[in-house]
């Protein structure tokens, strides 16, 4: 019934500082248990996030943890009171006036159909080794456990409708959402079309990949494109999107190795300005992205990774000392 404790965040969240809604069932705000900080006043690291059919409470500054249902309890007993009320009338219980004789019988598996949009599509997983479209997604390296995440289209631009005098084949990258919709897709191109990756969307989303499969309680990290985030456990991208829609607190950011790019270096001083934590790379590194690392034979990238996170002062300093600008 996580619809009911959606309903009753959203009549809670007056009462919470700096409330707001990040995605679907991601909601941002000042913890109300430890106050987030008295020096930096736009601290928030407190967040409702949903765990199955229920919504649940994490403060990344103190630690504290506990259902939105327990928030509620804490913070306005009289809303509990009908908060509670709800969830026993909603549960078929409120109005028989007894306790209900348990149920043992087990519903038949439903089993998931493939999203509409999808329908048409080859998954790559189903070709041939000696398809080109599979030998693309070998040449990558890309584990064969994330084969079923790709699907060859014949008219992209059909498939997409996107207005175009040409079509081609591309590569598609499905982007679901928690629930496991699609919501976007990103079309990569198989020879010299430009240009070379276009996402199109489907619903008014921001465009991060990895959604239906990130866990929030766990460290989360961020790279830029959808196949360099199959490399890293717990990893999603942001596709071309606004961090905004980034959590700051239990995130590491891993931007191209680009030194010599004005836009990567400035995207990373504003990162370490809003309290990021991101991944500044050692000189030795020379691939320009974690794919570039893996077909150039390193095995070891997830503790560079984490060898190299830095926040802060110390961020401020890497990075001084890491551009060629």
């Amino acid at each position: 019934m996580v619809f009911i404790d959606v309903k009753f965040i959203m009549m809670l969240s007056p009462r919470l500082d700096k409330f707001k809604k990040l995605r679907d069932y991601l909601y941002n705000f000042r913890c109300p248990f430890c106050g987030d900080s008295e020096k930096f006043t736009n601290k928030a690291r407190g967040y409702f996030y949903r765990v199955k059919d229920q919504m649940n409470f994490r403060c990344h500054n103190c630690g504290h943890g506990t259902t939105a249902g327990n928030v509620i309890k804490e913070l306005d007993p009289d809303l509990y009171k009908e908060y509670v009320k709800e969830k026993w009338e909603t549960s078929g219980y409120g109005n028989s006036g007894r306790t209900q004789e348990p149920n043992f019988k087990f519903r038949e598996p439903i089993f998931k159909k493939k999203d509409p949009k999808l329908r048409d599509l080859v998954p790559i997983n189903k070709l041939t080794t000696t398809h080109p479209a599979r030998q693309v997604v070998e040449a990558r390296k890309i584990p064969e456990k994330h084969y079923d995440k790709f699907f060859l289209v014949h008219r992209f631009y059909e498939w997409a409708e996107i207005s175009s005098n040409q079509d081609h084949p591309r590569l598609v990258i499905p982007f679901y959402n928690e629930d496991g919709e699609v919501f976007a897709a990103q079309g990569r191109a198989f020879g010299k079309e430009q240009p070379k990756y276009l996402t199109t969307k489907f619903d008014d989303k921001p465009k991060i990949f990895g959604l239906e499969r990130v866990d929030w309680n766990r460290k989360v990290y961020v790279v830029e494109g959808p196949i360099d985030s199959l490399f890293i456990h717990n990893c999603i991208a942001v596709a071309g999107s606004d961090f905004q829609h980034i959590p700051q607190d239990g995130v590491v950011v891993i931007l191209d190795n680009e030194p010599r790019s004005k836009e990567i270096v400035k995207k990373m001083a504003n990162l370490i300005d809003t309290d990021y934590e991101l991944v500044i790379w050692p000189s030795d590194i020379q691939e320009k992205d974690v794919n570039d690392m893996i077909l150039a034979g390193r095995q070891d990238i997830k503790t560079i990774i984490d060898n190299n996170t830095f926040s802060g002062l110390e961020a401020r300093m890497k990075l001084s000392a890491w551009k060629r600008i």
